[in-house]
């Protein structure tokens, strides 16, 4: 494969995680406000608003989990574009049926079948770059996946929150979906993935299946020391990256007294900073640090950070320690993601599906903990959550044996 063709794919990869996670995004300003609308259509207690709009959340990471495992040991069967693209279908088909949701049931519908079928996309995808780059630039290309997805995340809520708030008044109904202005950010980016869908049939080769690659009985599972440990600092890192973004919308508002463009302006600087420094410490960072001490000093940073956060009500530095804990998790990401598809060259589709399974437990424990301990105080999930992230440092210590976790040199991580 000659340089442009890889390069190609690498493009076609990253647009595809890109559009994913622009309909994730895209959903999470106008979710209360059509959960909102959906569930007085239905007569529904106003009061069990709030609770639908948990569950509608939640629900989706939760049917990631279940799946996730399964489309990485499919793509390592069958190889990665048939699942690939089997998931952009799916996403398709969420995108469509949220923007044309006449009541909970079709939105709840909606949501399993997105959490379901784009969690054959995410890992998977990660796993064709893992196949077609070289050990020496696996944590580079793993931090550009990471500024694809940040990226949806980032112009997501922005496209979502804008499109939704036009002063298009048009109603149609047809049959049993229903069309208006909240239908527009949704359908767009089900077009956009139908573009992107057309390009990968199209221009996107498959990999090699494994079982071609490699010979003799597989186990379904291969759980290392060095895996688990791996699993247990993806969620304790999504454990708290979800958190934060669940307390701090609350924090922000009862607390700080800031306007929703604040809060906008803090999601968006903690977005904007991972994707622009996931690169940056992939390619230079190893020049000075190893992985293992880019993790460790991640996690450090992200905790101690974490910790502050209560402490201090002024803009300027909430703003400050927000690109501080996003700063922290830019080294910590895509040097993890490198680690686990180093593991194993014939398990690198289930080894990666399983990070996306432990990230979506966060996903899922993240916002619940946190608005629970929230009751007690302000105080509590911040600091309880920066304590998780430096007592989960001492998890570094089991790397010091593990000869696959190399630096760019080669040389084994101590």
């Amino acid at each position: 494969m000659n340089k442009k063709e890889k390069l190609n794919k690498i493009f076609l990869i990253l647009l595809s995680l890109f559009v994913v996670m622009l309909g994730y995004g895209i959903l999470l300003p106008t979710l209360p406000y059509y959960t909102e609308r959906l569930a007085l259509e239905d007569n529904l207690d106003p009061d069990s608003i709030n609770f639908h709009i948990g569950l509608l959340t939640s629900i989706y990471p939760f049917f990631q989990l279940l799946f996730v495992v399964l489309w990485g040991r499919l793509s390592d069967k069958y190889g990665r574009k048939p699942i690939i693209i089997v998931g952009l279908i799916g996403f398709i088909v969420m995108q469509l049926l949220t923007g044309l949701a006449t009541s909970l049931t079709m939105l709840y519908i909606a949501r399993i079948l997105g959490g379901i079928f784009t969690s054959a996309v995410i890992p998977v995808s990660n796993a064709y770059l893992s196949d077609i780059t070289s050990i020496k630039h696996r944590t580079k290309i793993m931090a550009w996946s990471g500024v694809a997805i940040s990226s949806g995340v980032i112009f997501g809520p922005v496209l979502g929150s804008f499109l939704s708030q036009t002063n298009l008044h048009f109603k149609y109904s047809l049959g049993i979906l229903h069309l208006d202005r909240f239908s527009i950010p949704f359908l767009l980016v089900a077009f956009l993935g139908f573009i992107v869908l057309g390009i990968l049939i199209k221009w996107l080769r498959n990999t090699t299946p494994v079982s071609r690659l490699v010979s003799g009985k597989q186990k379904i599972f291969n759980f290392s020391r060095f895996l688990i440990v791996l699993l247990l600092l993806s969620f304790v890192m999504q454990f708290v990256v979800t958190l934060f973004e669940t307390v701090f919308s609350i924090y922000g508002k009862d607390e700080l007294l800031f306007s929703s463009n604040q809060i906008g302006i803090g999601f968006m600087l903690c977005g904007a900073v991972m994707a622009v420094l996931q690169p940056v410490f992939a390619t230079y960072g190893e020049k000075l640090l190893t992985a293992k001490q880019q993790i460790g000093a991640g996690l450090f940073i992200s905790g101690i950070s974490m910790i502050a956060f209560p402490f201090f009500n002024n803009e300027f530095y909430v703003y400050v320690l927000i690109i501080t804990f996003a700063a922290g998790g830019a080294m910590v990401t895509p040097n993890l993601l490198s680690a686990i598809s180093l593991l194993s060259k014939e398990n690198a589709g289930s080894n990666i599906s399983l990070q996306t399974s432990a990230n979506s437990i966060g996903q899922i424990l993240g916002p619940v903990l946190g608005t629970w301990l929230i009751a007690g105080g302000f105080y509590y999930p911040f600091i309880i959550a920066g304590s998780i992230v430096l007592v989960a440092i001492g998890l570094l210590h089991y790397f010091k044996s593990n000869s696959l976790l190399t630096s760019k040199d080669g040389k084994t991580l101590k």
